[in-house]
C-alpha cells in the first residue's frame, strides 16, 4: 500500500534502494498493549537486526489505527500526526515515549481529564524527544468558541490529516491491533508475542 509523502515519518528504513524494498506494514494502536508488546521487540531488537543483515531490502511502516472502544486512542493518535506535521524524523522515537507511557492514557486515567489537558501532557511528551511541545499542543488544542462560520465541530488542526490514516486502514479491512502486512498482503504468521528469535527466524525465511 502507497504511503503519502506527509506521513513518509512512518517508514522506518536502514538503506535508500526502493527498488528492492519488501515492506512490513504494522498497524498499531497506542492503547492496545499487544500494539505495544510488538513495537517494543520490533524497535528494539528487529529493527537493529535489519540495519545489520538486511539493509537495503526492507522498509518497515507504522499504520496508525484508532480503536473506537477506547476515547483517548483518538487523542493519541491525534499527537502522533501532530508529530508527523511537525519533525516526521521524530515519529518513531514519539512513538516508542508514547508507548513506554501507555497505562496513562487508559480508560481509568482520562475519565476524568479535560480534552485539552490530555493534548498538554501529550505535547509535554512530545517535547521529551526533541519536539516543540508549544507548536505539537497549537495543533492539537480544541478551541471552546465557535470558528467563523459558527460551527462548533471543526477539531483541530491534525482532524484531516487523521481522516486520511483512518482511511487507509479501513481500505486494508484492519480491525485488529496488532495487524501485519507483508508486501500489501495480511501476514497472519507474525504475533505480538513473536520473540526476536521468532522475528529473525522469519526474516531469514522472506526477506530475499
Amino acid at each position: 500500500m502507497a504511503l503519502a509523502p506527509k506521513f513518509a515519518g512512518q517508514k522506518l528504513v536502514a538503506a535508500a534502494n526502493p527498488e528492492t524494498l519488501h515492506t512490513l506494514e504494522l498497524f498499531l494502536d497506542y492503547v492496545c498493549p499487544f500494539s505495544k508488546k510488538m513495537f517494543d521487540t520490533v524497535y528494539d531488537n528487529v529493527y537493529p537486526v535489519i540495519k545489520k543483515k538486511y539493509p537495503g531490502k526492507v522498509q518497515l511502516i507504522f499504520r496508525q489505527v484508532i480503536q473506537p472502544w477506547h476515547p483517548s486512542s483518538t487523542l493519541v493518535h491525534e499527537a502522533g500526526v501532530a508529530v508527523l506535521q511537525t519533525q516526521p524524523d521524530k515519529f518513531w522515537a514519539f512513538s516508542k515515549a508514547l508507548f513506554d507511557k501507555q497505562t496513562e492514557y487508559f480508560d481509568a486515567n482520562v475519565v476524568h481529564e479535560p480534552r485539552n489537558k490530555t493534548y498538554e501532557r501529550l505535547a509535554k511528551l512530545a517535547g521529551g524527544v526533541g519536539l516543540d511541545d508549544k507548536k505539537i499542543y497549537s495543533l492539537l488544542e480544541i478551541s471552546d468558541k465557535p470558528d467563523k462560520d459558527g460551527g462548533l465541530n471543526g477539531g483541530n488542526k491534525v482532524t484531516n490529516d487523521l481522516k486520511l490514516l483512518v482511511k487507509a486502514a479501513r481500505l486494508q479491512g484492519v480491525h485488529v491491533t496488532p495487524t501485519v502486512l507483508f508486501n500489501g498482503i495480511v501476514e497472519n504468521g507474525i504475533e505480538s508475542s513473536f520473540s526476536k528469535d521468532d522475528w529473525e527466524a522469519w526474516l531469514a525465511k522472506n526477506i530475499v
